[in-house]
């Protein structure tokens, strides 16, 4: 896993630009803290940062692979290819030699065999950029669903790219305006394929190219999820269901570093780490877990509807089955006030991810990704599941998603809440989510005749995968990448996806319960008290000293005036708060994150509201 970076101008001489290149290359210095290189031609600029995974000694980017004797194409890459065993054979048997054992030497030669096409018979998550020297043409790639980062942005004369936004700002040609269309993209809770936060640095959309030349650019759409009569009875869908997991595990635990699971004791990470414990070699050390609390936590749980039961009991029954090395990593509450935590999570998400949920989550997240990197590098993560397998109460209750709305924006508008009220009404907040459904809508793959319940179901998955998904595992991903550590999500595979999204519902619920295919697939791997664990949500402080402190942050921040965020604001909520800081009591907890989140995101980066 890294970080890439680059620059194409046709009207200009990039080698005199190794300064900026570099600079746009050190953004990327956490995701990729073990190696850096950087390539320049006469009008192409590539640059790269490694976390060495797979071939450590090999695989330095970025890499440039010979065609007849001669320079032909360079790559810079992002990613894991899972499939690259066998593409190197098919490819050695069609004359290609090998100088290292990366992947990456694998899809760059795949590149120069199969030309723009070859995205196709790529298997992984990937983001990464090609440079033909033969026709002076760029062409970016990002994987089918969306699990690695890319962005760029236009120019008259070229592009700019990177796998963060941050690398594009380090350049002096990028733009920095947040206009009224990046702010629905913040408020809105939902994630538009293609979208753009920063004016006119959009990212690419999942399963697209990108082919930048001296004509122009041209999007290429190369994968979507299609509609198809099933195939198979209940029986053999769900020995389908269990091979595809056994082989996309197997395939995902391929590394040469350490590696571990993410365990939370619910059914998708302990699918993960019992598929993980069985498909190692024998003799070969037990899987390592990695578990997550507050201190005081258990103690002082009281269920609730997204958190009815905690997890470390749950956990512990896991590592007892399976004979775990386990790690319960208990983060502490005065860690997470720690204002340079709070900064490191900003300049790793590069802007807040608002969803129904507390904000502390993206500080909790980020301490526990730090705690688990000194003894991994590499961590699977059951990331996806509840999208695929209807895992939300959202799938299951009609009025979360009535016609017009996408199912959890009824939730994420509960949360919207006075302290942005006016801005959210100013640009219709709500009339982006309305344009944002009807886009999903129209686009979700049907069956002749499909209405209904069966109809809903599929609708509803299709909006989760393309849309609400996305959100979690950017987050995931910033987070991750942010302490060095490469965060895996095998319920991602797209053959997965593509499978189970065209199986019936009758199949999917057929007992009446939730995710139960996946129950059915696993069901021998876990103890009975987890398989029937109800969902429960990623554990969040119950600390009161954790939202006295954000209060007391927010108002400091409001007594010195925050001028870039303050036109964000609810006036009248900005006065109280100056009057009696006491004020920021009756706000949510997630509206004080977003606005400290966005006050120090806005400086960071220098940028420009325009609303």
């Amino acid at each position: 896993m890294c970080g890439i970076a680059g620059w194409v101008d046709f009207d200009r001489d990039l080698r005199t630009e190794t300064a900026t290149v570099s600079a746009m290359t050190d953004t990327m210095a956490l995701r990729g803290p073990d190696a850096e290189g950087i390539w320049i031609d006469d009008h192409v600029a590539l640059g790269h940062r490694r976390l060495s995974i797979i071939d450590l000694e090999g695989g330095t980017q970025p890499m440039v692979a010979e065609h007849d004797g001669r320079p032909a194409a360079v790559i810079t890459y992002s990613g894991e290819v899972y499939n690259f065993p066998e593409l190197r054979s098919e490819l050695t048997s069609r004359g290609h030699r090998f100088r290292t054992r990366s992947d990456t030497e694998v899809v760059l030669r795949a590149y120069l065999e199969w030309g723009r096409g070859f995205a196709e018979r790529l298997n992984g998550m990937f983001a990464f950029a090609v440079w033909d020297l033969r026709r002076e043409e760029l062409l970016l790639v990002r994987d089918r669903v969306g699990i690695k980062p890319l962005y760029y942005q236009l120019l008259p004369t070229g592009v700019l790219f990177g796998s963060e936004p941050k690398a594009l700002l380090a350049n002096p040609l990028a733009g920095r305006t947040v206009d009224a269309s990046g702010l629905r993209e913040l408020f809105g809770g939902v994630k538009a394929p293609g979208g753009a936060v920063i004016s006119g640095m959009p990212e690419l959309a999942p399963g697209h190219t990108l082919t930048v030349g001296r004509g122009g650019a041209r999007l290429h759409r190369y994968w979507q999820l299609t509609a198809h009569e099933h195939p198979d009875d209940e029986a053999t869908t769900v020995d389908t269901v269990r091979g595809l997991l056994e082989d996309i595990t197997t395939r995902q635990m391929v590394s040469d570093v350490p590696l571990g699971t993410l365990l939370s004791g619910g059914l998708d990470s302990s699918t993960l780490t019992a598929l993980a414990a069985r498909s190692g070699r024998p003799g070969a050390e037990p899987v390592r877990t990695f578990s997550v609390d507050f201190a005081g936590y258990l103690h002082n749980f009281e269920p609730d509807l997204t958190h009815p039961t905690p997890d470390s009991p749950y956990v512990q029954q896991v590592v007892d089955h399976l004979g775990t090395e386990q790690r319960h990593i208990v983060l502490d509450n005065g860690e997470m006030i720690r204002s340079e935590i709070r900064t490191a999570v900003v300049q790793a998400m590069d802007w807040p991810v608002l969803i129904a949920g507390p904000g502390s989550m993206d500080i909790s997240l980020h301490l526990l990704f730090r705690a688990v990197r000194p003894h991994c590098t590499v961590a699977l993560t059951g990331e996806s599941a509840d999208e695929l397998f209807g895992g939300y109460p959202w799938f299951h209750h009609p009025e979360y998603g009535g016609p017009g709305t996408l199912p959890w924006t009824l939730a994420h508008n509960l949360g919207m809440p006075a302290l942005f009220g006016p801005v959210t009404e100013r640009i219709d907040v709500r009339g982006y989510q309305a344009d944002q459904y009807l886009e999903a809508a129209a686009a979700v793959p049907r069956l002749p005749g499909e209405s209904g319940r069966e109809a809903r179901f599929r609708a509803c998955t299709y909006f989760f995968l393309t849309r609400f998904m996305r959100t979690l595992l950017d987050r995931k991903d910033r987070l991750s990448m942010a302490t060095g550590l490469e965060v895996r999500v095998p319920f991602c595979d797209h053959r997965l996806q593509e499978y189970v999204f065209n199986v019936p519902l009758s199949m999917k619920t057929g007992d009446g319960r939730w995710k139960t295919l996946l129950r059915r697939a696993v069901a021998d791997l876990l103890p009975t008290s987890v398989l029937e664990r109800p969902k429960s949500g990623y554990p969040v402080s119950n600390d009161t000293a954790y939202d006295t402190h954000v209060q007391q942050e927010l108002a400091k921040r409001l007594a010195v005036g925050a001028e870039r965020i303050e036109p964000l604001l609810n006036p009248v909520i900005v006065r109280d708060v100056r009057r009696d800081p006491t004020a920021t009591a009756r706000l949510t907890r997630i509206e004080i994150e977003m606005a400290l989140h966005l006050d120090e995101w806005l400086e960071t980066y220098d940028l420009h509201l325009w609303v």
